[in-house]
């Protein structure tokens, strides 16, 4: 592949994933504001930003078999947890920004819960155990199979989870 034409679909991909998330943040926000068409619209698009760096990333031969997307997510989140966040959290400390050390710990705390995750879905790939998993909206937790009382990472109570089949 042209080093040029991966670096542009490199590009897309990156872009087309930050307004894939900033689009769903919006909907979001709209959705509380008691917008529900505005809510949509942001949904819409961001569903066709998602269908563009979908294909970026086909293009970029980025999707392998689900046992090698397990682990190369496993090698990817251990090194966000290990490497990124540990900076991100000198640097916070360093500037006394407690806000920003709060979400950066508990980004790495969550980070190494997606590893733990990943790396037991790796072990029990061929079986056909169906999971609930409960996603705190504060920090991001993942909990296997059990709503906690309180989240462990964050303390967000149980209300605080949303539930995926």
């Amino acid at each position: 592949m042209d080093e040029k034409i991966k670096g542009a679909m490199e590009q897309v991909y990156t872009g087309e994933s930050k307004a894939l998330l900033r689009l769903q943040v919006y909907a979001k926000k709209a959705e509380e504001e008691g917008l529900p068409q505005i809510a949509k619209l942001f949904r819409v698009i961001a569903f066709s930003e998602w269908l563009h760096g979908s294909r970026a990333l086909r293009y970029l031969r980025e999707i392998k078999g689900t046992e090698e997307n397990l682990k190369l997510s496993f090698e990817s989140e251990t090194k966000v947890a290990g490497v990124a966040y540990e900076q991100f959290i000198k640097t916070a400390t360093e500037l006394d920004d407690n806000a920003a050390l709060t979400i950066f710990a508990q980004s790495r705390d969550v980070e190494e819960v997606h590893a733990k995750l990943y790396k037991e879905a790796m072990g029990h790939l061929m079986e056909e155990t169906e999971t609930t998993y409960w996603v705190c909206e504060v920090c991001g937790y993942v909990s296997d199979g059990v709503l906690p009382d309180e989240c462990p990472v964050c303390q967000a109570k149980k209300d605080k989870f949303v539930e995926f089949k």
